[in-house]
């Protein structure tokens, strides 16, 4: 009968070990979740990065031949009303003159309106010509005075370092005169 009795305790104390060592690796993972947590949400987008996810903009004021820089997700973006001088200028580029060849009809949506990330693929500059006064470059769009790249008036790469054209934003227009970027 001592041999029944210490079979019954030894079950006892296994059953006891297995709850114990269960408890023990539950409390350590949700230790270890808890801890981690803070690391993983800071990993999330910050809430004023989400409230940039798009931007609206009025073309109303911008008359034709007016170039306006906007900030979508804290990157500048060009928007300009092109004239008709410079749409039949970027329609009539034979593709094969360009780098990264791409036809002004694949760049904007509305041939009056080029909307372009304002940052130069080269090295990430930001090109001038997009304020009255500044260089355009020889092609009328942009210039990147940091390296030298040319873009023309559909935002392409026409000469320098720069490997690709300047790159389209996600946008659609929501009515006439109004864009949203994003």
């Amino acid at each position: 009968m001592a041999e029944a009795k210490t079979g019954a305790q030894a079950g006892e104390r296994t059953t006891r070990r297995d709850f114990l060592e269960l408890v023990a690796w539950t409390t350590l993972g949700v230790g270890a979740a808890a801890t981690l947590w803070p690391f993983i949400d800071s990993l999330n987008p910050a809430a004023d990065t989400l409230a940039l996810a798009t931007t609206e903009v009025d073309l109303e004021p911008i008359e034709v031949g007016q170039r306006v820089t906007v900030v979508w997700r804290g990157k500048p973006v060009f928007i300009s009303h092109r004239t008709p001088e410079e749409i039949e200028q970027a329609r009539a580029t034979p593709l094969e003159e360009l780098k990264d060849p791409e036809p002004d009809e694949a760049r904007a949506q509305r041939p009056e309106w080029l909307v372009v990330i304002g940052i130069c693929t080269h090295l990430g500059c930001v090109p001038a010509g997009n304020r009255a006064g500044e260089e355009r470059g020889g092609w009328g769009g942009w210039f990147c005075p940091c390296h030298g790249s040319h873009y023309d008036t559909a935002g392409r790469i026409r000469q320098g370092p720069a490997p690709r054209n300047l790159d389209l934003p996600p946008y659609t227009f929501v009515s006439d005169t109004v864009v949203r970027i994003g």
